[in-house]
């Protein structure tokens, strides 16, 4: 059997191979398919990376406003805070399976600023709420406007960067996050308390609506939606993208029709991801959402409590793109997502809250690897980024026992030994799936062919030719 039947087979290699390959289309070597990543990069990563942002600035700057006076205007007292927290993300998570086969049926360039017109109304209007059911209104709005950039972005990127390349990708699009919570703190220390009448927590709201809308309008003229119409792409480039894509794919079907979509829904490897993900997610949103309010109840002021978050949110940053990286580099996410999953609990023991933003990186590549076929691959992200979400309520209640916080702590360790275990099988049974399939392969005399990959292209993931990464 020929070398694309081992398990470790380079992925980009067999890109390259097969956009060298590509009739009418000029040879490229692996610099210049490099370059040609690069040029993508440059055009897509700053404005996608620059929406996720907002969108997290968005959701979580309810945190900063706490401190900065809504708890006391709203009179949120009791679990009033952490219901406000919570709401966010039933809706959220309801909303981004239908958002990700919206997005396959339309153009991401009109879909993805729609949602984000939405939810900048929303986080604008939020400055004119004057009471604590008003706001719990607002939540619910912003979950459900919010609830497709993340999953939508994720997916579209796939749709640009062979398997092999995503890692990175993403790791530089969600440190948009970590950025955000620095952000969000030096915003918030700003003082505008009764500037224009409004509070200082109401212009936080105010100020990252106001923003988002304006360039949500601009993504409408920016956002290209995939490489077969890249206008900023040669010819020659344009072309071989494509086969870099269509090689990677493994011919896998791209059109939309629901039985992939009951593919991703019936693939118990999609629910060991999103265990695994959820037990990152959790301590990721604790992190995001009471920050400040721990650091504010260590005796710090409330904007020095601002200022002191900025740190943590820097380095998750600076960790994120750099174990991406890396990831793509030996074309493992399991072992990558391990050090993080280990990292944080260790950092949970000694009662120190870590993010654990490069551990959801490299498992939203790994389901978006994993996942054979256009139509699969948007509705497994959407399902596992959409059922990881609704930790978020968990995380939102969990910590309310200062300075010490035992029970949160206590409970991030529990998610995170469970999202160690999960991961560890995940890496022993994608495994044992790509024995399996070289097996069937060398039996049944499967050949890496176009013919034969016509005749398993509606297969999905299942496909003898398909082969998982670990």
């Amino acid at each position: 059997m020929s070398q694309p039947y081992s398990v470790n087979f380079s992925l980009k290699e067999l890109s390259v191979e097969s956009a060298n390959c590509a009739k009418g289309v000029e040879p490229l070597d692996k610099e210049e398919c490099d370059r040609v990543l690069r040029k993508v990069d440059w055009h897509l990563l700053p404005f996608v990376s620059l929406l996720y942002l907002l969108c997290f600035l968005d959701r979580s700057s309810i945190a900063n406003a706490k401190i900065a006076g809504m708890a006391t205007d709203l009179n949120l007292i009791g679990l009033r805070y952490n219901t406000a927290a919570a709401i966010f993300f039933i809706p959220y998570c309801l909303g981004q399976i239908p958002s990700n086969i919206t997005l396959k049926l339309f153009r991401p360039s009109r879909w993805i600023p729609v949602i984000m017109v939405a939810w900048g109304l929303v986080m604008t209007l939020m400055c004119l709420v004057s009471t604590y059911q008003g706001l719990l209104v607002a939540r619910v709005f912003l979950g459900l406007a919010e609830s497709g950039l993340f999953p939508g972005v994720t997916y579209y990127l796939s749709r640009w960067y062979p398997r092999a390349e995503q890692a990175k990708r993403i790791a530089i699009f969600c440190s948009a996050a970590t950025v955000a919570g620095a952000f969000g703190g030096l915003l918030a220390r700003r003082s505008w308390d009764r500037i224009g009448g409004l509070h200082g927590w109401q212009w936080i709201f105010c100020l990252e609506g106001l923003t988002t809308v304006v360039i949500a309008f601009a993504g409408f003229f920016i956002m290209h939606d995939y490489p077969e119409t890249a206008s900023f792409l040669t010819e020659t480039e344009r072309r071989c993208l494509v086969q870099m894509m269509k090689a990677d794919s493994q011919h896998l079907a791209t059109h939309f029709h629901f039985r992939y979509v009951l593919q991703a829904l019936k693939d118990y490897k999609i629910y060991l991801q999103f265990g695994i993900l959820i037990g990152a997610v959790i301590p990721a949103y604790t992190t995001t959402l009471f920050t400040t309010t721990i650091i504010n109840d260590l005796g710090f002021s409330a904007a020095n409590a601002q200022l002191l978050s900025v740190p943590i949110f820097v380095f998750a940053c600076v960790c994120t793109i750099i174990i991406g990286t890396y990831s793509d580099k030996y074309r493992r996410r399991g072992p990558f997502a391990l050090v993080g999953q280990l990292t944080a609990l260790v950092g949970y023991i000694v009662l120190y809250t870590q993010t654990q933003a490069w551990c959801i990186v490299l498992v939203l590549a790994w389901v978006s690897s994993n996942a054979g076929g256009d139509m699969k691959r948007g509705t497994a992200l959407g399902a596992a980024i959409g059922f990881a979400n609704l930790g978020g309520i968990c995380s939102s209640f969990i910590y309310f026992d200062p300075p010490r916080f035992h029970i949160g702590h206590g409970t991030m360790m529990g998610w995170l030994s469970l999202s160690i275990l999960l991961n560890c099988f995940s890496m022993w049974n994608y495994n044992r799936l790509n024995k399996q399939k070289e097996k069937e392969c060398l039996e049944r005399g499967i050949q890496d062919s176009d013919d034969q990959k016509e005749e398993f292209k509606d297969d999905g993931d299942e496909s003898p030719l398909f082969r998982y990464a670990i």
